[in-house]
């Protein structure tokens, strides 16, 4: 089938950057990619897959009030003095898996 319209999508350089490396082990170029997504949504009715926000956001420091930061605060020391600790790379990687960063 000829390809007759294009797509333009701004989308963050290291999510590009992560989707090409992948989609070239594949073998995939990025194109055939999004045109397998669109064709799905169109079999689907809707999107290929389940859209949700997970059980417990991670906390967006921003958006407390000096208050709660200062409880979250006190939260880590209470952790850290009872020994509840493990390596950052640890809960970074969960962190990604959990929330697909």
């Amino acid at each position: 089938m000829p390809r007759t319209s294009n797509v333009f999508a701004r989308i963050e350089p290291e999510l590009k950057e992560q989707s090409d490396i992948i989609l070239t082990r594949l073998g995939i170029p990025m194109s055939n990619a999004i045109g397998l997504f669109l064709r799905q949504v169109v079999l689907q009715r809707g999107l290929p897959f389940e859209v949700k926000l997970p059980a417990q956001m991670p906390l967006a420091i921003g958006s407390l009030a000096d208050e709660e930061f200062n409880a979250e605060l006190e939260k880590g020391f209470a952790d850290v003095a009872a020994g509840r600790v493990r390596p950052a790379a640890e809960a970074f990687a969960e962190m990604k898996r959990d929330y697909g960063l």
